[in-house]
């Protein structure tokens, strides 16, 4: 079983020496990532102490940022506090989904393009 937390201790860890937040009833702490974040550690010094479920999913995150999130998270909600809000899919991690699904889809265009690019030079000898 995870540690629990109620919102008022999440609260309280909101400055540079401990920076914790929810999303979707898991409590994070991010104090070490700070300088790490590609958006930079002011976004998560403003969501420091609070629930910021909806503004993580609104921008959308990476299924590799969604990955490394395990590795800060720390507990979760008390049961009474939970909100039970599920997790949006996201434009980034859709993105990158269906990118990664068209790339293993046959060949690529340019392979389609030095092949044919080929053939027409071998023809064109061939012929010459």
């Amino acid at each position: 079983m995870s540690k629990q937390y109620t919102r008022s201790e999440v609260a309280s860890s909101n400055s540079r020496n401990q920076t914790m937040f929810i999303i979707h009833d898991k409590v994070y702490d991010v104090t070490t990532f700070l300088n790490e974040h590609p958006g930079g550690e002011e976004i998560l010094l403003d969501h420091g102490g609070k629930d910021a479920s909806e503004d993580f999913d609104d921008v959308g995150h990476s299924t590799d940022a969604l990955d490394l999130m395990k590795k800060y998270k720390v507990g979760e909600l008390v049961e009474s506090e939970r909100k039970g809000s599920e997790p949006k899919k996201t434009w980034t991690s859709d993105y990158s989904k269906d990118k990664q699904n068209k790339e293993n889809q046959g060949l690529s265009p340019f392979v389609w393009v030095s092949a044919l690019a080929a053939m027409m030079a071998i023809v064109y000898f061939v012929y010459l």
